[in-house]
């Protein structure tokens, strides 16, 4: 293999290059066959369909006439934010939004996964992020660079060869992705179950066996309800608030020259840009930490946007953006879906008589979650636990998955390692 690929003009290697200058698509309140593609929906190497806006047939029609996506289409924001990548693997009634740029390889020289990972490498990262020749950071990408970056391009082969390689490490992913997804669903359907629509109260209360548990456990809830100052609630259970019943931990950030980005101290969560699907990410840390979370600690954010929760893979520094919420007994599972289930109360202080939404510790502590009986938090507790302890699990192999692929990307693109020694590690770590 040879030690460098030879770089050439993108414009060179494609048979289509779209920039999309339209002006703003009307959209339609309902859902239709045909959804708009935003820069918000380009992310990680992936095109996400959550959120999209519908248009009408003849919206879609119009803003599709230069080209229509298709299987393979690479796509690329250029403002706001600039360099996401994705790829279209489904294009039925999709259409690209402002600022984003349509590839579409020529598949006699340029494999299209492979220009999707080369797109994702910090060679082309540094290109984006850069006017070309200028060095200079931009706010966006011009149109006309659009055409000249310059890739690295291998035989048709050997590009096919890390492609799959790469692609074998993101299937992986996705997996544990999708596994954490289902393992969270379950978990709050159960949570909603027994402390939101109290059904297994409500069918006791009827002559019926509660469902999906032993009778050991269904013995634990009451059979009937009463009455309480807001509302129903099942017999000796009540309404409680954030402060009679958890812990709460508001953040406050440390000074500025405590900052670092090359591991010194401990994580320092700021708000929802550190956020992920249910554990943050390490970006920045603290020599000198002022509010600290625990192992465990559900994490919400507090300002922009309000409601956004997370959980503590490690002890962490709280800035003032985010909160801890910790249960007195330690019941992680149940504090994590208690918070969770306050989402449409969070919602109310986003920009609520300003612009950058806010809740402060005193409303935070007034908001009312359902107390139970000690006896069912541990049942909730000793039932979803297992779950949540997978979905961390799968979290901590979806990361190591994660820096394998972004360690061999540049390597393998650039042409410096070996693809039978790329694969040895592949295979090492998806079998692990």
């Amino acid at each position: 293999m040879s030690a460098e690929w030879p770089l050439v003009p993108v414009e060179d290697a494609c048979e289509l290059i779209v920039d999309c200058i339209n002006k703003t698509a009307p959209v339609v309140p309902h859902e239709t066959p045909y959804r708009m593609i935003r820069t918000t929906n380009i992310r990680e190497g992936r095109v996400s369909l959550e959120s999209c806006r519908f248009v009408d047939k003849e919206t879609y029609e119009k803003w599709t006439r230069r080209a229509k996506l298709q299987y393979g289409d690479v796509l690329l924001t250029r403002e706001a934010p600039i360099g996401e990548v994705g790829f279209v693997d489904e294009p039925r009634g999709l259409f690209l939004g402002q600022r984003i740029m349509q590839y579409r390889a020529d598949t006699r020289v340029l494999h299209p996964r492979y220009l999707h990972y080369v797109f994702q490498s910090p060679s082309l990262q540094h290109q984006f992020g850069s006017h070309e020749g200028s060095g200079s950071v931009v706010s966006h990408i011009r149109v006309g660079d659009c055409f000249k970056f310059k890739i690295p391009l291998p035989p048709l082969d050997v590009q096919r060869e890390i492609a799959e390689l790469l692609g074998a490490l993101d299937d992986r992913i996705t997996l544990l992705r999708e596994t954490n997804a289902t393992l969270e669903a379950i978990a709050q359907a159960l949570f909603k179950s027994w402390f939101v629509d109290f059904d297994s109260v409500r069918a006791k209360a009827e002559g019926r066996q509660p469902e999906g548990m032993g009778a050991a456990t269904a013995a634990l809830f009451p059979d009937s309800f009463e009455e309480s100052e807001l509302g129903v609630v099942p017999r000796g259970w009540k309404h409680s608030s954030i402060e009679q019943s958890f812990i709460l931990t508001m953040g406050q950030s440390p000074p500025g020259d405590t900052y670092n980005e090359v591991g010194e101290g401990i994580p320092f969560y700021q708000g929802r840009t550190d956020f992920g699907f249910r554990f943050p990410t390490q970006r920045i840390f603290c020599t000198a930490p002022t509010r600290l979370a625990e192992i465990g600690d559900t994490l919400v954010s507090v300002r922009a946007p309000v409601g956004d929760v997370n959980v503590a893979i490690e002890p962490c520094s709280l800035g003032r953006g985010v909160a801890s919420v910790r249960h007195p007994e330690g019941h992680q599972s149940f504090t994590f879906y208690s918070i969770r289930g306050l989402k449409t109360h969070f919602e109310l202080y986003d920009g609520e008589g300003t612009v950058f939404g806010s809740i402060n510790k005193k409303d935070f502590q007034s908001l009312f979650v359902i107390l139970p009986d000690a006896a069912v938090i541990l049942a909730f507790e000793s039932t979803v636990a297992p779950l949540d302890s997978a979905i961390e699990i799968n979290e901590q192999k979806l990361r190591t998955l994660t820096h394998l692929r972004d360690t061999l990307l540049p390597r393998l693109i650039s042409g410096q390692l070996r693809l039978p020694e790329a694969a040895a590690l592949v295979e090492e770590a998806v079998g692990a």
